[in-house]
């Protein structure tokens, strides 16, 4: 039996998340370019960087494509060049004009992490997170106009653990994504998908996260801020602001302790360890970063503290303010 054809495809992304689904496209299809962002300056050197798919894509021997803009004079003539039957779109980070989504005569499909139309938008992995799903995952769409508002092709689900943190449950849902289109494209390309139109009455909006979402609020439950301090890691972090100066604590990895009772708004010392009164219980932090330092285990915070203040072996303590002062 003869193999089947590969469709002639284009790619377009740009991080870490759309990284194994190019891999997966590469298998599966021609792949005739693969557009992504611009190499940009990062780091204390500034030194340019080139984006995780254009990486893969060379090491892939594959030609890449990194416009500014996709509407810059000349991009759709080029694109259209190309001739691709069908434009795989992950993360790119470019919204797609009704001329590009009209070329491929098999459409535009895009890789979205979550269950459409449950969390559209910009920031889907964090917000499952924050709103305690217990269950997210991957959905492939035919791409329009409005933002992740198409049909959907094909959806694979995942349980969101206990324990998630929004890096583990990228690096899952990069790898279910990949799995995702894969089928998708082999669907595409025989012709045996049904495309099922989204319920408008069931959508979230996952919104760009903010530094503004960095304060952890002690008049929250502790579920809340277990789930912020997972959500919000590495960006845009999660703080406490101690006492009238609002000095900044970055708070980088918690533990559930609802058993241990605390007045809401106070960060301290018990037994050696280091927690969060907040509504319910208590957070113990295991780890931390006073502003301008390096990240600390609690213990090694405590003990810098007890030293620079004296207070010798006596239990340390610090209101939380409401709020940064600047």
């Amino acid at each position: 039996m003869p193999a089947p054809k590969r469709v002639r495809a284009v790619f377009m992304g740009t991080p870490d998340f759309a990284v194994p689904s190019l891999e997966a496209a590469h298998e599966l299809c021609e792949i005739v370019a693969v557009y992504t962002q611009p190499d940009r300056p990062v780091g204390r050197g500034l030194e340019l960087q080139a984006p995780p798919v254009k990486r893969k894509a060379l090491e892939l021997g594959l030609e890449v494509l990194q416009p500014e803009k996709l509407s810059q004079p000349g991009e759709f003539e080029r694109l259209s060049a190309l001739a691709p039957e069908l434009i795989l779109v992950v993360a790119y980070g470019q919204i797609l004009r009704q001329n590009v989504l009209d070329l491929p005569r098999l459409g535009c499909v895009n890789v979205h992490s979550s269950i459409l139309p449950r969390w559209r938008g910009a920031a889907p992995i964090q917000w499952a997170i924050l709103a305690g799903d217990r269950e997210t995952g991957v959905s492939t769409q035919k791409m329009v106009l409005k933002l992740d508002a198409g049909d959907v092709l094909d959806v694979e689900k995942t349980e969101v653990r206990s324990d998630e943190t929004a890096s583990s449950l990228h690096d899952r849902l990069a790898l279910l994504g990949a799995k995702v289109l894969r089928r998708t494209i082999e669907g595409v390309r025989e012709g045996s998908l049904y495309p099922v139109s989204q319920d408008e009455s069931r959508v979230t909006v996952a919104t760009k996260l903010s530094r503004d979402m960095e304060r952890l609020d002690p008049s929250k439950t502790v579920a809340e801020l277990d789930r912020q301090v997972r959500a919000l890691t590495p960006w845009p972090g999660t703080s406490v602001f101690l006492g009238e100066g609002g000095e900044r604590l970055k708070v980088k990895r918690v533990v559930l302790r609802p058993e241990v009772r605390s007045r809401p708004g106070m960060l301290f010392e018990s037994a050696g360890r280091l927690f969060i009164g907040a509504a319910d219980g208590c957070l113990e932090v295991l780890e931390l970063q006073p502003e301008g330092k390096r990240v600390q285990s609690a213990a090694e915070f405590l003990s810098g503290r007890k030293g620079r203040s004296g207070a010798g072996s006596g239990a340390l303590e610090w209101a939380i303010s409401a709020g940064h002062p600047g």
